[in-house]
């Protein structure tokens, strides 16, 4: 199982009952944060996540509402006793930006370690592949894929067939290959088929450009800016390369996604369950966003 918790979904400012940009993804004890606007530490300190075991920051983009809290969340780390270093992804000109920000937290107990813009996909935890892909906002922005790889089934009758010893069919599972007795054993002695994975995807901030759609495919989750609520407000989007709630949906339906959560509201929004029949009436399974919402996506099997 994967908890998604979104720890903030206001855009801009943060207002009362709404934080900051800020995503955090639990898998078995491993945690990847996405974005760290105002108010992260907080809602994380409400849910009782814990500090230490961040391995990985994602960062959209730039901009003060999705990077503003991270100097004093990276003190907080250090402060947590982690030594492990860290690593930190973004767009072009995520270097420049984290080496501005450090200015107030220069000495930390663990190296950070940048990537800038990665063009393939990478697996920095076993298991778990990120995916990028560059939007269209007013600043270098990138949107992530998350996948989460899921261990293919066991084949009991591929494991007598082999005569593979019972002590052994664990390990080989889990993916050793193993030398027993003076025989050689491989994990595809004990395996049966693949099995489809988990797959989460945070588009944040954009206009609905088509890329997007392939790039979130069949997504378990997709988690999506909806800046402004009402249709009216188009001409909005378009000049601050943002969407609506009816622009995130349409891309929720073409890329066939299980679910859309709704996130990144304007502060001017005061109330945007007003405006969740824009985006259900093209794609149905859409919720709203809110502060330490948790979401878990389990392993199915089809």
């Amino acid at each position: 199982m994967v908890d998604i918790s979104l720890l903030g979904c206001g855009g801009g400012m943060p207002v009362p009952n709404r934080f900051l940009s800020s995503t955090l993804i639990n898998y078995m004890g491993r945690k990847i944060l996405i974005d760290c606007g105002e108010g992260t530490q907080v809602s994380m300190k409400i849910l009782g996540t814990g500090f230490k075991a961040i391995d990985i920051i994602c960062i959209t983009h730039g901009h003060g509402d999705h990077i503003v809290g991270l100097p004093g969340l990276l003190a907080t780390i250090g402060n947590s006793g982690r030594v492990d270093p860290l690593t930190i992804i973004g767009p072009v000109g995520i270097e420049e930006i984290i080496k501005g920000l450090r200015v107030i937290v220069p000495y930390l107990p663990y190296e950070i370690k940048i990537i800038e813009n990665p063009r393939d996909t990478i697996t920095l935890i076993e298991n778990i592949s990120i995916s990028t892909l560059e939007l269209d906002h007013s600043a270098p922005c990138l949107g992530y894929s998350f996948y989460f790889k899921r261990k293919a089934s066991f084949d009991l009758e591929a494991a007598i067939a082999n005569k593979v010893p019972k002590i052994l069919w664990n390990k080989l599972q889990k993916g050793e290959s193993l030398i027993y007795e003076g025989n050689k054993y491989e994990p595809n002695m004990v395996l049966g088929r693949e099995r489809r994975g988990i797959k989460f995807s945070l588009i944040t901030d954009t206009r609905p450009i088509k890329e997007i759609i392939d790039f979130i495919k069949e997504s378990d989750l997709l988690i999506c800016e909806g800046t402004y609520g009402d249709d009216k407000d188009i001409e909005k989007a378009i000049k601050n390369k943002h969407m609506t709630f009816s622009e995130a949906a349409k891309l929720a339906r073409d890329g066939r996604v299980r679910d859309l959560m709704l996130t990144h509201f304007s502060p001017a929004m005061n109330n945007p369950e007003e405006y969740i029949e824009n985006a259900r009436k093209i794609f149905e399974n859409t919720v709203l966003g809110e502060d330490r919402i948790i979401k878990t996506l389990s392993f199915i099997d089809y």
